[in-house]
């Protein structure tokens, strides 16, 4: 008899931890309902959402222009430039006919902007992670990310420190595009890219899988959904930076020396909780998204610590920060300059993807020199 109903048991095991994941994944976005309101609560839900697709059907953001770069595959930045002009349709006819409810991704070009994208594409392609692919890839138990993370953070926390310094070298006034001719410009721009590459590309790799495509519309409506409730573009750098700043004001330093940290705004964020923060909120829902995600795969969270030298987890820990330090100068990552800047209409983001796709190159040069892996 036990030998007839083991293997039952068996193969019982996955299907009981799989709806024990639901269960879970449910029960904590009820909780921050109830403990913080349920706006905050649906905020949860949507980066639950973003990490689900972002790690379950393999949509980033390092990884794509990585393989443009060195093979020339278009796929997952066309996938990229879809989901921008899904959200582009949609969010720029609302915020221009919103009342101020809803507001942009919107900031100057100027020197540091331009130097921040251009070390954060670097930096990003030394961990192989974006602001929301370190949030995934540390989710999903990777070993770099997670060493990346927490110094990520603390450069979010020292950039935005030192913003207004930086900031203060030189910049434009803020250029956007808005209403539907903003969403003309816009379509035009991306459809550009888009054709662009399909030219760069060779005939092997001018497809996009739907796997991709049904990547970017969630993406998208995740991203749209973010707009609705938070008020505000989809966003990951900010809400990284208010973790470290939280625990140095809990250390006892004194953050009145930065004009960004003592900022009415900052102050506010600093003293309520974590789960009343929309950007902190839907970062917390990516990680557990993935997390998620790589448990409910056969054999669950299986990735081993990589035997790299010494090197190569000092490079992990320098790039982390720099991660975090060039995107508080450049108003953003892969997500709050590249994605959420051009589908608002800023001009920024357009100028920030240039700088940092530039700064790619030589990352995925450096990733090599720093022993992360063999020479490509």
């Amino acid at each position: 008899m036990t030998t007839l109903t083991a293997p039952r048991d068996t193969a019982a095991a996955p299907l009981l931890r799989r709806g024990g994941l639901v269960l879970a994944a449910i029960a904590i976005v009820f909780a921050a309902a109830l403990l913080a309101g349920g706006r905050f609560g649906l905020m949860l839900a949507i980066g639950l959402g973003f990490g689900i697709v972002l790690e379950g059907l393999r949509f980033g953001f390092a990884g794509p222009w990585r393989a443009m770069i060195l093979r020339r595959d278009p796929a997952g930045l066309w996938a990229q430039l879809l989901a921008i002009g899904i959200v582009t349709l949609v969010a720029l006819p609302m915020i221009s006919a919103g009342t101020g409810e809803l507001t942009g991704a919107q900031a100057p070009v100027g020197f540091a902007m331009i130097a921040g994208a251009f070390i954060f594409g670097a930096a990003m392609q030394v961990v192989l992670g974006c602001g929301s692919g370190t949030l995934v890839n540390a989710g999903s138990g990777n070993a770099v990310a997670l060493v990346a993370l927490p110094f990520f953070a603390i450069g979010s926390f020292a950039g935005a420190y030192h913003l207004i310094w930086w900031t203060d070298l030189g910049a434009l006034p803020i250029i956007s595009f808005s209403g539907w001719r903003g969403v003309a410009v816009t379509l035009l721009g991306l459809a550009a890219i888009a054709a662009l590459l399909w030219k760069l590309a060779p005939p092997e790799h001018r497809r996009l899988p739907r796997r991709l495509v049904v990547a970017a519309v969630l993406v998208a409506a995740f991203a749209i959904l973010n707009l609705i409730v938070s008020g505000q573009p989809w966003g990951v750098v900010y809400g990284l930076g208010l973790w470290a700043a939280k625990a140095a004001s809990a250390a006892g330093a004194d953050l009145s020396g930065s004009a960004f940290w003592s900022a009415p705004g900052s102050l506010e964020r600093l003293k309520s909780s974590i789960l009343t923060d929309y950007t902190s909120l839907t970062n917390i829902g990516i990680v557990l998204g993935a997390f998620l995600v790589a448990s409910w795969r056969v054999g669950g969270l299986s990735q081993k610590i990589p035997a790299l030298p010494l090197q190569a987890w000092l490079a992990a820990i320098v790039a982390g920060f720099l991660l975090g330090y060039s995107s508080r100068l450049a108003f953003g990552c892969n997500v709050g300059a590249f994605f959420s800047g051009i589908s608002t209409g800023s001009l920024h983001g357009w100028v920030w993807f240039a700088a940092a796709f530039v700064g790619s190159i030589y990352g995925i040069r450096l990733r090599s020199l720093v022993k992360l892996e063999p020479k490509p």
